[in-house]
């Protein structure tokens, strides 16, 4: 199962790709992480629906200073060309 999430708020300069790595890599998810031009942060992942749900959990609450006004979630096909989880 794959899924895509938009994160907006205070996301960027916040560590928020780094926690978001080490939160998936812990669930053993594959994807990748990185900022948008508009201020958001895109997340894609695949693997259970238990562990993208335990992560989509997280991304509601974010880093430490991070503030997370919206997250918007998606089923995708994307393909991932990783066997890890990425910070692009």
């Amino acid at each position: 199962m794959q899924k895509t999430f938009t994160i907006k708020g205070r996301v960027q300069g916040v560590f928020f790709r780094k926690y978001t790595k080490e939160k998936a890599m812990s669930l053993g998810l594959q994807g990748f992480v990185q900022n948008h031009a508009d201020g958001s942060v895109f997340c894609c992942a695949e693997g259970t629906e238990e562990q993208l749900n335990e992560l989509q959990a997280f991304l509601h609450s974010g880093s430490p200073l991070s503030r997370v006004d919206e997250v918007i979630e998606q089923d995708t096909t994307t393909e991932i060309l990783s066997s890890d989880f990425q910070i692009r």
